[in-house]
């Protein structure tokens, strides 16, 4: 395993694997047996990076979710890898009620809201301080202020170590960690969107992203990134959900463009060249470039997170690299 650094202050930055491990539908649709096998072989594997949040997966039983976060702490408890594992969660997300979701009744980013949502997924995950947690979606309702205040007053109490920010406008990223910095409270560190090899159009609206894909790291991301060295993206669905190897997979919607075609053609001759699979290739060319990028990929058995393991050891070419980056 590969090793990079979250975070800038010494008191609450970490060490975490270069791949991250999705558990979103542990608990749920993956079953506990399963889920714990692939758990136990990511940790085997020198994997110490695990990703969740407090409304996985609402949708499975039109519920409010927490699934995954009760998971994660059963195992947590059974495995004895606390103290090696990085658990990052989100809130903001959650249903209000069940038979609801986040477009059209979301839990919210208040101050109030922040510190009970934090305070339940402690309990859910059997810990008494969250390593990474991430603002889940935009709420517009509240101030910028009041969330950053928020979330500044559990790293201030100790109960949580770096900050997160998820699907929301580069611009409120921008305004929130300004704020903060104004202040002196910790800021958002680490920037989780979908982020892959394919690009998808971020004209396209979503229920979920009325004015755009927001959840997307897009070009106006990408550059955000190279001028804050601090941040670092988690790029989740970096292998957009099987699309790149399985036909009965297709690709969303909105990656249906122009440059898609170009870029599965040089994608699947590096795949060729390197004799790796074309998920593979795609993971390898988000650790190994020169952003900070930490793919987040799920698995749904052992046999497929090995596959994504072995990415980690696959080294592309200069050449490579550069075929693949300058496909249109």
């Amino acid at each position: 395993m590969k090793y990079r650094t979250i975070g800038t202050a010494p008191e609450t930055r970490r060490e975490v694997s270069v791949l991250a491990l999705g558990a979103m539908l542990f608990g749920s649709r993956t079953d506990e047996k399963t889920s714990f096998a692939i758990l136990d072989r990511y940790v085997e594997a020198g994997g110490t990076f695990i990703d969740t949040s407090d409304n996985y997966a609402f949708w499975v039983d039109g519920g409010q979710g927490g699934h995954s976060e009760e998971l994660l702490g059963r195992w947590l408890r059974s495995s004895g890898a606390g103290g090696e594992v990085v658990i990052a969660t989100k809130l903001g997300a959650r249903p209000l009620a069940p038979g609801t979701g986040f477009v059209d009744n979301p839990e919210g980013l208040s101050a109030k809201v922040i510190r009970e949502a934090a305070e339940r997924s402690m309990e859910r995950l059997g810990v008494d301080r969250l390593d990474l947690l991430y603002a889940h979606i935009e709420d517009r309702t509240v101030t910028v202020s009041e969330t950053v205040e928020g979330f500044a007053a559990l790293v201030a109490e100790g109960t949580v170590g770096l900050l997160g920010v998820s699907n929301h406008a580069v611009w409120r990223v921008e305004r929130a960690r300004a704020v903060a910095a104004a202040a002196g409270l910790p800021g958002y560190e680490v920037a989780q969107y979908q982020h892959s090899y394919l690009r998808p159009r971020s004209d396209v609206a979503t229920p979920m992203f009325p004015d755009g894909n927001l959840g997307s790291a897009g070009a106006e991301m990408t550059t955000y990134l190279r001028a804050e060295p601090g941040m670092t993206l988690v790029a989740y669905s970096p292998l957009l959900g099987g699309a790149y190897t399985r036909e009965d997979r297709p690709l969303p919607p909105d990656y249906d463009h122009p440059g898609t075609p170009a870029r599965l053609a040089v994608l699947r001759e590096i795949a060729k060249e390197t004799g790796a699979s074309p998920n593979q290739v795609v993971l390898a060319w988000q650790i190994g470039g020169n952003l900070p990028i930490i793919p987040l990929a799920g698995a749904s058995s052992v046999a497929q997170l090995e596959e994504n393991l072995a990415a980690v050891d696959l080294d592309l070419t200069a050449d490579q690299r550069a075929r693949l980056d300058a496909a249109q």
